[in-house]
């Protein structure tokens, strides 16, 4: 065995990994070795795009596997983009149905009241507005090549106004199904319902402020 193929077989998997990550841009990879070995004054060579790296480069090429931008970043970013549209639709699919159920129960009786108690539905189907903002503006900032950074951000983002709308929609449904059987039976439980429903719904603008606000960052300091 010559004395190259020795140093090769010495290299843990991490390398390698680390490589396969690397091979669809080289000249990328050289610049963030170059970066990652300048804290320890060590001169890093460039990345040649035929050969493989030399062992002195392992601990570059363990910086760069995990605080580079391989090539699944991107795929926490879509994942955020699909979690917003996603969960914020069941919340307010859940409480259109749930809210729905009730108006349709409530207007046999009193189908005058009909049109006045359709505010939860409306309330409800804001909750998927919220979400199909945030998954737009994610989906704005996805890019093939992006740092992992930004994919978490991007993910974050999707979660915060998914699962929050997700809450307010199950909250709009149980109180808009009970709040309308009730008004039609004692229309002064209206004003309480609808103060009631408004404080549901803030639930999840509270997951948009947050979803905007860490859209904002999921491009700002982004280093490699």
């Amino acid at each position: 065995m010559t004395g190259s193929a020795a140093a090769r077989s010495r290299w843990p998997l991490s390398v390698y990994a680390a490589i396969l990550l690397r091979l669809n841009n080289p000249f990328q990879a050289s610049t963030c070795l170059r970066k990652s070995c300048s804290h320890r004054r060590r001169k890093c060579r460039s990345l040649p795009s035929h050969n493989l790296l030399r062992p002195a480069s392992t601990s570059c090429l363990l910086r760069l596997l995990i605080f580079g931008d391989p090539v699944y970043a991107p795929f926490f970013g879509a994942m955020g983009c699909t979690a917003a549209i996603v969960f914020s639709c069941f919340g307010a699919a859940y409480g259109t149905a749930k809210s729905g159920v009730g108006i349709s129960a409530m207007g046999v009786l009193r189908p005058d009241l009909v049109m006045k108690s359709i505010v939860p539905v409306v309330m409800a189907g804001i909750i998927a507005i919220y979400g199909l903002v945030v998954s737009v503006l994610v989906s704005d900032g996805l890019k093939q090549q992006q740092a992992l950074y930004t994919g978490f951000i991007q993910l974050g983002a999707g979660l915060s106004v998914g699962l929050a709308g997700l809450a307010a929609g199950f909250a709009i449904g149980i109180v808009g199904d009970a709040g309308v059987r009730g008004t039609a039976q004692q229309p002064r439980l209206f004003v309480g319902m609808i103060l009631i429903l408004i404080f549901a719904e803030v639930l999840g603008l509270y997951g948009l402020i947050v979803a905007l606000l860490l859209n904002t960052k999921a491009t700002n300091d982004v280093v490699c």
